[in-house]
């Protein structure tokens, strides 16, 4: 879903922050039944719990909470940039601790991961009726979002802030380039209907062509090779065209329209990653930003710049296809890619590119202490999609699976990562 006007990361600091001097994170959970584990739409009486009125966010401190297009899923985030990643795994699951604590009278509680393993879409999807209601029932209207692209997903979001027209281009660059690597580490959503289909991101899948009706809106989900805000504003323009017959009061027309794996967000200054399944517990969330941000980082060097801006759209759009569906075994046999990362032009497994990217830019740095036990488990175990799997097997019956998931929903009390054994 693309994030709709009042965010509570919007309002951009004065001056903006340069790269990498502050981090906006974002992550989206379900509400389920404690019992029978399926959906519950009760976002609003839960905000309505905490701050006395149904409102579409609430500031909570460091942190904030607010609604999602589904009714069923609350989204929490940093209250603003933070200026770095450390202490954020410990905070979220502080702001999850009461979230249960306000869902227990109301016989519900927070699930994690990216897709729902087994809501019925169609029939189960409730549209939240309060503020904003005018964009959610536009997006309604013109895409039906009662299917799972739309009704039936929970992504981590990562806000990376630039300066100047000068940052913005490096920084896209480098974000355009590592996207497609990402669902390795970040792959959450294995089942979809009660059934594996062979795909680890199954959201990314449902994702991409969730705006079929109007392709542009999302392209080929990797960005196309933009590097100005002149030259971004004429993309965004060309999907506000393509809209226009079916907006024709132009609610829609706004940055946050463009529903690519990353988008600029020029009302924070900042660039959004959006192509992060949500894990199960935010120790594991915040390893992954981590991780993509430091490998983010390395790329902004001047040096790399030119050879980044040479790869073209179609090889990374396969590339994240090919991580969506098969994670870190993915071979990457792209020489010019593998040396545009700065690595020698071998192929190999993608996880082994993530091993080597880690140990390079994110393992010297010394906040990285704390993420290095997830990125353990990561590396060592796969993503989350592969452990679940592991788990539960690839055609578990309903029984089975509902416990597998109340499992995850209990790593994400105990802020714990699953690991692929019993």
């Amino acid at each position: 879903m693309s994030d709709a006007p009042g965010d509570a990361t919007a309002a951009p600091p004065t001056p903006p922050l340069g790269l990498f001097q502050g981090y906006g994170i974002e992550l989206e959970y379900m509400i389920a039944d404690s019992t029978t584990l399926d959906v519950k739409p009760i976002a609003d009486f839960l905000i309505e719990a905490e701050h006395g009125s149904v409102e579409s966010e609430i500031e909570r401190g460091a942190f904030a909470w607010s609604n999602e297009l589904a009714r069923h899923v609350i989204e929490l985030k940093t209250n603003g940039p933070a200026p770095a990643l450390a202490g954020l795994a410990d905070g979220f699951a502080g702001e999850l601790a009461r979230i249960d604590t306000l869902l227990e009278p109301l016989g519900a509680r927070v699930l994690p991961t990216a897709m729902h393993p087994w809501m019925d879409a169609e029939r189960e999807f409730v549209q939240w009726p309060h503020g904003y209601s005018e964009v959610y029932a536009t997006f309604h209207r013109i895409f039906d979002c009662r299917g799972h692209g739309w009704a039936n997903l929970q992504s981590q979001h990562v806000n990376l802030p630039f300066a100047d027209d000068l940052e913005f281009g490096r920084l896209h660059a480098a974000i355009r380039a590592v996207l497609p690597l990402l669902p390795a580490l970040a792959a959450a959503s294995p089942f979809v209907d009660g059934a594996h289909r062979g795909v680890l991101d199954t959201r990314l899948e449902v994702y991409r062509t969730n705006a079929r009706r109007v392709p542009s809106v999302s392209g080929q989900v990797v960005p196309e090779p933009v590097f100005t805000r002149a030259d971004y504003e004429a993309l965004l323009e060309s999907i506000y065209a393509d809209l226009a017959p079916l907006d024709p009061e132009g609610v829609l027309r706004h940055e946050w329209v463009n529903a690519r794996g990353c988008i600029a967000r020029f009302d924070r200054m900042a660039i959004e990653i959006r192509v992060l399944d949500v894990q199960e517990c935010p120790r594991a969330d915040l390893a992954i930003a981590a991780a993509a941000s430091g490998v983010v980082r390395a790329l902004c060097e001047p040096a790399r710049q030119a050879a980044l801006r040479e790869l073209a759209t179609e090889p990374l759009a396969q590339l994240l296809r090919s991580t969506a569906a098969s994670g870190e075994a993915t071979k990457l046999e792209d020489r010019d890619y593998l040396r545009a990362l700065g690595l020698p032009a071998t192929p190999r497994a993608v996880g082994d590119v993530w091993a080597a990217l880690i140990e390079r830019h994110v393992l010297p740095d010394p906040g990285a202490a704390e993420h290095r036990g997830a990125l353990d488990v990561l590396l060592g175990e796969g993503p989350l999609a592969r452990r679940i799997l592991r788990r539960c097997g690839a055609a578990p019956a309903r029984e089975e699976l509902r416990e597998t998931y109340r499992e995850l929903g209990d790593c994400l009390r105990g802020n714990r990562l699953l690991r692929g054994d019993a």
